[in-house]
């Protein structure tokens, strides 16, 4: 059984976290790994069509 929606977000980027039984739950906690490399933010919300969103913010462009 899944823990709640607010809870799942809290442990998305958690390494080992996976909703699946054959995955191995790198993915996410990668990800996280390169945003926090880069100072940039990452948070998952809820796509307006409902599933996962992931927003990275914080990124700087260079001209």
């Amino acid at each position: 059984m899944l823990a709640p929606l607010t809870e799942q977000r809290d442990d998305v980027f958690d390494t080992g976290y996976s909703t699946s039984q054959d995955g191995a739950g790198f993915g996410l906690s990668i990800v996280k790994r390169i945003t926090e490399a880069h100072d940039w933010n990452i948070c998952v919300t809820e796509s307006p069509r409902g599933g996962a969103r992931f927003e990275i913010t914080s990124v700087k462009f260079i001209d």
